[in-house]
């Protein structure tokens, strides 16, 4: 079986999508005026978090000029920010700031990951180009499963993208796919391991982009319920 560190490392030399390289290059070179200083990652961005996690998070792409500069996923932008505060207030990151890859933050409990590794044009990514990447979600799907007690799904994107992994893989997922919604969960796959007959809820939240958080769809004691609820499931 392939090791997280191994997958990584294959991740980040994929250039299976021609858009997606196209233009994960060409901000890196052009930059944002900020960050003109600033040497760009510019390749598929790495999952990371703690190897032993017993929840997984799924968000939906690199930002252009967020993990696409830093390298590490949602560090660097205002998505990130929201995240990372709301992880560390439920146990799950050691600091709230995310600014760079070496910046010292590690993650307890968690691994986080993305339903796209490359960052896109306008935040969207085409199916194809996530029928491309759903290969990696749901390699870590395999190698997580056994000690997962629950995942967190950042957006309609993930949620779709964990399910599609899911049946690819076999495992048993309920039909039709639930509906995604803020706190809506479900069954998505067992783990031996887990508890209640190894079930492993998959918990549904908005994605903590400005679009969102900018308009008040999703607010922080919104989004710190999605943590207490994953904190509960971390914990059993």
């Amino acid at each position: 079986m392939s090791t997280l560190e191994g997958l990584n490392r294959e991740i980040v030399g994929c250039r299976a999508c021609p858009r997606l390289v196209e233009w994960r290059e060409r901000v890196a070179q052009e930059r944002r005026a900020a960050f003109r200083d600033e040497t760009y990652w510019g390749r598929p961005v790495p999952s990371f978090g703690d190897p032993q996690a017993r929840i997984l998070i799924v968000g939906l792409a690199p930002a252009a000029h967020g993990a696409n500069r830093t390298g590490r996923m949602f560090t660097g932008d205002r998505s990130g920010e929201w995240l990372f505060r709301a992880l560390h207030r439920a146990g799950f990151a050691s600091t709230p700031l995310a600014e760079a890859r070496d910046d010292g933050l590690t993650l307890m409990g968690a691994w986080l990951t993305a339903a796209v590794r490359c960052a896109p044009p306008d935040n969207k990514p085409t199916p194809e180009e996530r029928r491309r990447c759903q290969s990696y979600l749901e390699r870590e799907l395999t190698i997580l499963r056994p000690q997962l007690r629950g995942i967190v799904a950042l957006g309609g994107v993930a949620w779709t993208q964990l399910y599609r992994a899911a049946v690819a893989l076999g495992l048993p997922v309920p039909r039709p796919r639930p509906r995604f919604g803020h706190r809506a969960e479900a069954t998505l796959l067992d783990a031996a391991s887990a508890p209640a007959g190894g079930n492993v809820p998959i918990i549904g939240s908005y994605h903590p982009s400005q679009q969102n958080t900018f308009t008040g769809r999703l607010t922080e004691p919104m989004f710190d319920s999605v943590w207490r609820r994953a904190r509960e499931l971390a914990d059993v």
